[in-house]
């Protein structure tokens, strides 16, 4: 190839490729467009019957006994910790290399979130480190599958066992993960799903919970709908004054979600197995390209978690390259390969220092964000998109390796 082509953009040579591409895109088709204004031209656009069958499809799906149909994943986690019973004194335990969210929604409850350190090598967070932040305060655990990769749910259930703990899973990147064969949603006392644009499918927004406990779910029930009820066998006054009576039974909030929202998953929901097929596919693209660059560290994976990933990640080993990361980031931008990172360490956030946190209560977290790089992975990429990517990453590192 002409040395001239892969002299880097940011430096006066030519892009991969002609047009930019982006690190997450939804797919949306006209059978989804169809779905929507279907129920736009119907009498339901909130609270309709699409609502329920996203819950049935999921439910179906997953194998877990109940789903509940929330605003967003924020309101899902935030709808699970309310059924957990956090509260002012409790201690949850989550990871810091994950969205704001994932720790937030302890917050809201007025619980404290303590953070667990990551594997090494998954990213996922560590069982040994769980172990090592449980006090006699600690009263759940909220683990991140990161990436789509499953966390090691049987040892979380172990530990959950021993201490009487609420295990939560955040499965905001996970739908259509298997864990030792099972789907994830069913596995954890609560799981929560979201349906944001980048995700594996999208309603736009959307989230969900799921769980097999009767309790929790009448709990979530509540939680979601400004703990409101129309369940005569829920209700605690007598009697009822006619078809119309509801009772506030608790204190909730509205995180119910659209009917032409629900539509929207329902419909990507019959897509979901083939969006997940495209997406190993290309992972795997990923990994034979990048598993004899030494410049780069792929994210290993447990042989127990057959991972539908939402994000992929490079980590960058910036002791055998000349750059910055900021550095590789600019340059790939400027091949027209667009990349994020995923993410900041939550307790880094002035929020969060106020609170008291300071940087190095995870020191292998803060190691692998210094480096982390996503790299584009959604399922209509075709195999030019991908070879552009494998080229603009391996002409980065070509130009900066030591």
């Amino acid at each position: 190839m002409d040395k001239e082509m892969e002299k880097l953009a940011i430096k006066g040579g030519y892009p991969v490729r002609s047009g930019k591409i982006y690190y997450g895109r939804q797919w949306i088709d006209e059978s989804d467009v169809e779905a929507v204004a279907n129920v736009l031209r119907g009498d339901y656009i909130t609270c309709g019957p699409k609502v329920e069958e996203l819950e049935r499809t999921l439910e179906k799906y997953t194998g877990a006994k109940h789903a509940v149909a929330v605003s967003n994943g924020t309101a899902a986690l935030h709808c699970a910790c309310l059924a957990a019973g956090i509260g002012p004194g409790d201690e949850v335990i989550t990871t810091p290399l994950t969205f704001a969210a994932s720790a937030n929604c302890v917050l809201y409850c007025g619980g404290t979130p303590v953070f667990a350190d990551v594997e090494a090598d998954t990213y996922n967070i560590d069982p040994n480190s769980i172990r090592e932040k449980i006090t006699p305060k600690t009263k759940a655990i909220i683990a991140v599958d990161f990436t789509g990769q499953a966390v090691k749910n049987k040892e979380i259930r172990e530990i959950c066992d021993e201490f009487n703990l609420i295990f939560i899973e955040d499965a905001a990147h996970s739908i259509a993960t298997k864990y030792n064969g099972k789907q994830v949603g069913s596995l954890a006392d609560m799981t929560c799903f979201s349906f944001h644009p980048v995700k594996t499918i999208t309603g736009g927004e959307g989230g969900a919970v799921l769980t097999n406990n009767d309790e929790y779910h009448k709990r979530v029930v509540l939680a979601h709908t400004h703990g409101i009820t129309h369940d005569a066998a829920l209700m605690e006054d007598a009697p009822h004054e006619g078809p119309w009576y509801y009772e506030e039974i608790a204190l909730g909030y509205n995180y119910r979600i659209t009917d032409f929202q629900a539509a929207l998953i329902v419909n990507q929901m019959k897509k979901l197995d083939s969006f997940a097929a495209r997406r190993k596919e290309i992972v795997k693209k990923y990994d034979e390209a990048f598993k004899d660059v030494p410049e780069i560290i792929v994210q290993k994976e447990i042989p127990e978690s057959d991972t539908c990933r939402h994000l992929y990640i490079v980590q960058l080993d910036l002791d055998k390259l000349t750059c910055t990361r900021r550095e590789f980031f600019d340059a790939m931008s400027a091949e027209n390969v667009q990349c994020q990172i995923h993410y900041i360490p939550v307790y880094w956030f002035p929020y969060y220092r106020k609170l008291g946190y300071n940087k190095g209560l995870c020191p292998v977290a803060e190691q692998i964000y210094k480096g982390i790089v996503s790299i584009p992975l959604y399922p209509k990429m075709n195999d030019q998109d991908v070879a552009d990517v494998i080229h603009a990453v391996k002409k980065v590192v070509e130009n900066y390796k030591k």
